[in-house]
């Protein structure tokens, strides 16, 4: 059962990422604010919806929150500054939009680079626990996966309409065919599909 709140004080958003343990393209994040008394029976982490419910609530997201914002930091600057602190820096960037200044951040994940000036609490699997977070983790991976559909015309041979830049056994194997596109992230190494890509 996901809670409204983590606390009831101050404004609170909720912040989570999309793309991290891709190979191409880049990672997106998001930050959203619900009323206080928010509710929902379906909202839950993206990971465990439908892709079709994911856009539904999508909408309801957007109609509902008080205040959301996406942002993206592309595969080159996660190339210059790596993953970890790309996820961060994109949450920043979505916080950064947000029309309303939030006063209190939970952020998904174990590990965050403090937002100047706003407090923040780290909770481990939070997209299944918050409902601000499982919104944020909804709208960062359905503007992330309308991105990667986008590009995937322009190189249709690496299936990104289906694995949406993660590494699947396809990816990997076009990777090494052909090698890589102006997308791809490059200090992300790529060794035989039937091995860790890490």
């Amino acid at each position: 059962m996901l809670s409204a709140r983590y606390q009831y004080d101050l404004i609170e958003a909720g912040c989570d990422e999309a793309g991290r343990g891709c190979l191409a393209g880049p990672v997106f994040a998001a930050a959203v604010i619900l009323p206080p008394d928010f509710d929902h029976n379906l909202l839950n982490d993206s990971k465990q919806l439908s892709e079709e419910v994911r856009y539904q609530l999508r909408t309801e997201i957007e109609q509902c929150a008080i205040a959301y914002a996406v942002a993206s930091v592309d595969n080159l600057e996660i190339d210059q500054i790596n993953i970890l602190n790309a996820s961060f820096l994109a949450m920043h960037r979505a916080i950064e939009k947000l029309h309303l200044v939030p006063q209190f951040l939970i952020i998904d994940g174990n590990r965050f680079k403090k937002y100047p000036n706003i407090p923040h609490e780290c909770i481990i699997q939070g997209d299944g626990k918050f409902f601000s977070i499982a919104a944020a983790s909804i709208l960062a991976k359905t503007y992330r996966d309308d991105y990667m559909l986008q590009i995937a015309t322009e190189h249709p041979e690496y299936d990104w309409h289906s694995n949406k830049g993660y590494p699947t056994i396809k990816h990997r194997e076009t990777v090494m065919k052909i090698g890589y596109t102006p997308y791809h992230r490059r200090t992300f190494r790529v060794t035989d599909p039937q091995l860790s890509i890490f």
